[in-house]
């Protein structure tokens, strides 16, 4: 049954609500195929630029039309959740962790959030359906941040918002309500900026808004499995999961303000540990510190193993 409510005012409440719960940044889009990303990624795909992530390249038509997930599905409410902070590890010259991997896992706030959100909407039309999508479905979450107007994607390929830069989660609450949406975003505001490109430390920002996961430090660190070569541990900046460079040196993020967000803060025992604590890390240690954190994926030996190399080499 219809709450009686037009399309404008329930936006503008969902929106309301959506800051309510600590998201930074809302945006919704009316769903549709996607196949100019469809033949992007495809392209990508087959020049091996995936590297070891095969999941990517199955399900491209998934991955492009919500309604092959979602059958009936209408809206797609986008979310941004700021993890940009300028508290890091207290001591130079240790393995060091990427800003979205300090806090708790990143999926399980915004699904929390997200659920919230979608029961709220239950509240005002008792009768909606909805899924919810965080990096746990074949769903293209910064081609959708676009269309729902949060900003466009950079040279490095990430979302780029004018007012908060780049370093955001994105969070989609799918509904099969027809809604207000926003324009996409259509405008470009990289110019002729590089830095992205340049100052990678391997080279894995391609020219054309793409990133060669086989040279990227947060592939080689996390997702690819595999020891890490001698020969790219000279780039890696003592780096042992995950890489922000390239959002660092973005213009954008000159500005960008740290959250708020107490889930993502990093563990003070984490940003205090020295050369010697992190030589000495255990398993049992990794678990009382790292578990129901992003690095609790890449289970002891691979963490260890990158600890390991990191510290045996000179930086």
């Amino acid at each position: 049954m219809s709450s009686g409510r037009t399309n404008r005012e329930l936006s503008v409440l969902i929106k309301q609500k959506s800051a309510s719960l600590g998201f930074d940044l809302t945006g919704i889009a009316r769903a549709r195929a996607l196949p100019e990303y469809e033949s992007y990624l495809k392209n990508w795909v087959a020049a091996g630029m995936h590297d070891k992530m095969n999941y990517l390249s199955r399900d491209t038509e998934k991955r492009a039309d919500p309604s092959a997930l979602f059958p009936g599905v209408r809206s797609m409410i986008v979310t941004g959740f700021n993890y940009y902070t300028e508290i890091k590890q207290k001591h130079q010259g240790v393995p060091k962790i990427s800003r979205y991997a300090y806090g708790r896992t990143y999926q399980a706030v915004i699904e929390e959030k997200l659920d919230l959100l979608q029961k709220y909407v239950l509240t005002l039309e008792p009768s909606v359906v909805g899924n919810i999508y965080v990096d746990s479905f074949p769903v293209l979450e910064k081609p959708w941040a676009v269309e729902a107007g949060l900003g466009w994607q950079g040279r490095h390929s990430i979302v780029i918002n004018r007012n908060i830069g780049s370093f955001f989660f994105i969070g989609i609450l799918a509904l099969n309500i027809e809604l207000d949406y926003d324009e996409p975003y259509i405008e470009n505001h990289c110019g002729s900026c590089r830095l992205c490109i340049d100052q990678c430390p391997t080279r894995a920002v391609n020219c054309d808004g793409t990133i060669d996961a086989r040279k990227c430090i947060s592939n080689l660190t996390i997702e690819n499995r595999a020891p890490l070569k001698d020969e790219i541990i000279p780039f890696l900046g003592g780096r042992v999961y995950a890489c922000d460079k390239c959002q660092e040196v973005c213009p954008w993020n000159k500005n960008a303000k740290p959250h708020n967000h107490a889930e993502l803060n990093i563990r003070s025992e984490v940003a205090e540990m020295s050369a010697e604590d992190w030589a000495g890390l255990t398993e049992d240690k990794f678990t009382e510190l790292f578990s129901d954190t992003p690095i609790e994926r890449v289970k002891f030996d691979r963490f260890r193993s990158n600890i390991d190399k990191i510290m045996s080499s000179p930086q």
